[in-house]
Formats: structure tokens, C-alpha cells, sequence
């Protein structure tokens, strides 16, 4: 099986290292002073608190007859349509658009060709101490990897992530799994934004009830839509008191897994969290607070 990994930021770099070290064959695809690092030094990251270098082709350019059995595209939202555009000239027949966003798949595949697109969110989050990775993929009770249902290609992919020791579960809506995890991840970003202090926020007992009736307010809207409120743990959060659902996100907020999966990509992506925040509530129609 051959692989390629489009995007080498946080996401794309973790799932080339996870999967390569299954002993897939992984092509990365990276620009700018990311790919020149990655020429220099190789993709290196920490695991087990050792510095490792996987085993991954570095590409600086995509031929139209380079063929993969995936393409995991690994891309900021606001970057999806360009990749896509020039991933139309590539005879490669799945896409796996590992990305946050509103749109529906069937305009991707406008874009990119018809029935190439099988969508996908990664279960992962970190950064970067200087060129080395330092990224983990979060706990699978909390959010394991998750793919869309796509004409059985998701079997392949579900069994390439579990040979990779990847936690991933397959759902039958992802548009709706999107729609739900908007919900909730923008009012959380939002409250770092929010913050004056936004490395402790989690400390903001007033801040984080108001983020937890933000949540419950959205999952309110989408279901009011029409929309599924998937995973469970959404129809948990609509139904939990604020206080406790505040006080339940504080402690998430002050702890590791807060400050890695959570801060890290608030903090360094607010365009596209922004973004994101102007499509949720235009979507459900109402301006969030």
C-alpha cells in the first residue's frame, strides 16, 4: 500500500510517522520552510520520550501520475480548496479530507473529480519543539479517529488506521459528526479568545459556565435543524446542568491534555478558528456570544 500524506503541520506529520512505522510506504507533501526542514533533517518526532525519525519519501511537488491507494489531506480549512484543485490532475482515487469544516463533500468533489472525496477528522492534536514533532493522539473515549462512510473504501482506510495503532471508528453521517463536534470546539476556542488570560482560562469559573451554555445553546440550534446530535456525548451535554458541564471544562482546560489538544491549536490557528466560528452560527442561524 503507498500513502500520501498532504500537509506536513501537526496532523499530517503524526499520521505519517504513525502509519510509516506500520510498515506502509508514506510519501509526505510539504511547501515553504516546513519542507525545508523535513530536507534537512527528516520528519522527526518524540515518542516515549526518544527523538525518532520515521521513514517517509519528503515530496516538494505532486506528479498527475503519482498513484496512491490514500491521500490523506491534511490541511487548514481555509487551505482546502486550493489542495483540491491541485489534486484534480492526480490519478490517485481516494481523498481523505482530514479537515474542519461546514461544506458539504459533494462540493469538494466538484472541485477534485466525483468519488474521490471519503471524509475523515483526525483524533490528534500538539506542536512543535523547533522541527521536531512533539503530537499525540487523543484518548479513543475521548475522540478516537473518526471516517465517514463512503461505498466501502472506509473498510480499507479503518483497517490501514488499525494496523497503524490509530483508535478510529467509522460513523454513517459525518456531515452531522462535524456539525456536533463545530458545536462544541468553537465556544472552547472561543474562550481562549475571550480570556485575558488565555494559558489559564480554565481558572475563569465565570468564563466557563458561559462556555457551557454556549455548547448547550448550539447543540440546542443544530437539533432544532434537524440535525442528529452525534456522538452521544453531545445528547449528554445538552441535557447536563451548565454548572456541572462549566466545572467539568475547567478541569479539562488546566490539565495536559487541555493545554495540547486544546490551547495549543487555538492559539496558533485563530484565523481558522474565527473562520469556522462565522460559519457555525450562520449555519444555525443565530450569532454566538
Amino acid at each position: 500500500m503507498r500513502v500520501l500524506i498532504y500537509g506536513a503541520g501537526v496532523i499530517g506529520s503524526l499520521y505519517a510517522a504513525l502509519i510509516s512505522e506500520a510498515g506502509v510506504d508514506v510519501s509526505l507533501y510539504a511547501r515553504g520552510n516546513r519542507l525545508k526542514e523535513l530536507q534537512m533533517h527528516g520528519l522527526r518526532y518524540k515518542k516515549n520520550n526518544e527523538i525518532r525519525t520515521a521513514k517517509v519519501s519528503v515530496l516538494s511537488r505532486l506528479l498527475p501520475l503519482d498513484s496512491y491507494d490514500f491521500i490523506l489531506l491534511a490541511v487548514r480549512e481555509n487551505q482546502l480548496h486550493i489542495a483540491l484543485a491541485e489534486l484534480k490532475a492526480n490519478i490517485s482515487p481516494v481523498i481523505v479530507t482530514m479537515v474542519n469544516s461546514l461544506e458539504t463533500y459533494d462540493t469538494w468533489e466538484k472541485i477534485c473529480g466525483k468519488g474521490r472525496i471519503l471524509p475523515a477528522f483526525p483524533g490528534a492534536g500538539g506542536g512543535f519543539d523547533g522541527d521536531i514533532l512533539d503530537a499525540a493522539l487523543t484518548p479513543r473515549f475521548i475522540q478516537p479517529t473518526t471516517i465517514g462512510m463512503s461505498g466501502g473504501r472506509e473498510k480499507e482506510l479503518f483497517d490501514l488506521f488499525r494496523s497503524a495503532m490509530i483508535p478510529c471508528q467509522v460513523v454513517k453521517d459525518m456531515h452531522s459528526w462535524q456539525i456536533c463536534h463545530l458545536a462544541m470546539v468553537v465556544p472552547i476556542a472561543d474562550a481562549y479568545y475571550h480570556s485575558d488570560d488565555p494559558e489559564h482560562a480554565g481558572n475563569d469559573r465565570v468564563l466557563m459556565n458561559k462556555t457551557a451554555k454556549q455548547i448547550r445553546r448550539n447543540l440546542f440550534n443544530v437539533k432544532t435543524k434537524g440535525i442528529k446530535l452525534v456522538p452521544i456525548k453531545m445528547k449528554f451535554l445538552q441535557i447536563l446542568p451548565c454548572s456541572i458541564t462549566g466545572f467539568i471544562l475547567g478541569i479539562i482546560f488546566r490539565s495536559r491534555f487541555g493545554e495540547k489538544f486544546m490551547y495549543r491549536h487555538s492559539i496558533k490557528a485563530p484565523a481558522e478558528m474565527r473562520r469556522l466560528h462565522e460559519q457555525f452560527y450562520n449555519y444555525i442561524g443565530i450569532y454566538g456570544e
